[in-house]
């Protein structure tokens, strides 16, 4: 099978030895996102609303670059370093769906890269 690498420059740029997505085939794997503005490398955390609203646009980004929407998204991971932020995380998360939702879990973590309070990562099937 095919793996084609994606990336975009409408979403962070990653820290570390990975790509943003890899699509396999009609699958997409989308990386980890955290609340980091593309255009000015700067975190944007100021309440966890926002945090979440930067993740989830990271991820439609990249999502958009490989052809593909939030309706194409069969599985989610939530990363959260505090579970008290669950319902507001969860919340913003609902925004971005339509019709139905897909699998998903939650874990609440010690830390985070670069000391953000959420990460999420998608995988998508077109």
């Amino acid at each position: 099978m095919e793996k084609l690498i994606i990336n975009t420059n409408n979403a962070p740029a990653p820290i570390g030895p990975y790509n943003q997505a890899v699509k396999a085939g009609n699958m997409l794997f989308v990386s980890g996102q955290i609340a980091v503005n593309p255009e000015t490398g700067q975190l944007e955390k100021d309440d966890i609303i926002s945090e979440t609203h930067r993740v989830m646009q990271n991820l439609r980004n990249v999502l958009a670059e490989a052809g593909m929407d939030f309706s194409d998204v069969v599985k989610t991971t939530i990363f959260i370093t505090d579970m008290n932020d669950f319902s507001q995380i969860n919340e913003v998360y609902g925004k971005y769906f339509t019709g139905y939702f897909p699998a998903r879990e939650t874990v609440q973590v010690a830390a985070l890269p670069k000391g953000v309070n959420v990460e999420i990562s998608v995988i998508a099937v077109k």
